[in-house]
């Protein structure tokens, strides 16, 4: 099985403090490819990872439209 490469290009933030997880949404490029939202657990600690999600740009808007819907949030200007 191949190894799986990854880059963290950018730490968003933080969703969550769970003493040594944290939950964390980056910008990450897997096996050199386009990078992508990521969201998943890190272990601050030792660095491993989680199972996790990745969205590109445009599924990350969608999931932004969904949200401020679900919570009664009006839409942002673009």
């Amino acid at each position: 099985m191949a190894e799986i490469t990854y880059e963290i290009k950018e730490k968003v933030g933080v969703l969550a403090d769970n003493g040594a997880w944290e939950t964390q949404i980056n910008l990450i490029s897997w096996n050199h490819g386009a990078p992508k939202y990521d969201i998943r657990k890190w272990n601050v600690e030792t660095g491993k990872m989680s199972k996790g999600i990745s969205l590109n740009e445009d599924e990350l808007l969608t999931l932004r439209d969904i949200l401020n819907e679900q919570f009664g949030e009006e839409e942002e200007d673009e």
